[in-house]
């Protein structure tokens, strides 16, 4: 099911930014931590992050770009992000991820795949290691987008940045 919901991103890759400027992006999904893969078997942005590629290939005639899970490893275990506040979420995936291969980053467009975003902090995370290692740009793509009624959410610091890097985008 993973595989064939990943399909359904294939609209919302061709309408990112400047991807082509990119050949080829880096498809990058979100990593579980190896104890909640166990415990749940699969990588469910892994699975999405497939399909996407699986689609994209059958478009082109075959070229599509490539998957690097094993690129960005979320490097400590983090309690789930659900009822937190967005400062907590921030604080709860502070250096949570790491880029274990800089060489398949660096200079390169990336394309983070998701499978739900709430606040953007998972993926503002993870863009904040793949830049720190050299990634060019990065990119976010998700299957559902979820808008939660945070009290915080419309008096964000101004400090919070996409990356860290004082960018509002990556």
């Amino acid at each position: 099911m993973g595989a064939r919901l990943g399909e359904l991103l294939t609209p919302p890759w061709d309408a990112l930014p400047q991807v082509g400027e990119f050949a080829p992006p880096l498809v990058v999904p979100v990593p579980l931590h190896p104890s909640r893969r166990r415990e749940r078997g699969f990588n469910q942005s892994e699975l999405l992050a497939a399909g996407l590629v699986r689609a994209l290939g059958r478009q082109s005639g075959g070229v599509a770009p490539q998957v690097a899970k094993a690129c960005l490893r979320r490097k400590r275990a983090t309690p789930p992000q659900t009822g937190l506040s967005v400062a907590a979420r921030r604080e709860n995936l502070r250096g949570a991820f790491e880029v274990v291969k800089p060489e398949e980053v660096g200079g390169r467009g990336i394309v983070l795949v998701d499978d739900v975003m709430t606040t953007g902090a998972t993926l503002s995370a993870c863009a904040r290691a793949l830049k720190r290692a050299g990634a060019a740009r990065v990119m976010g793509l998700t299957l559902a987008r979820a808008t939660p009624q945070f009290p915080d959410l419309t008096r964000l610091d101004s400090d919070n940045t996409v990356d860290g890097l004082d960018r509002d985008s990556t």
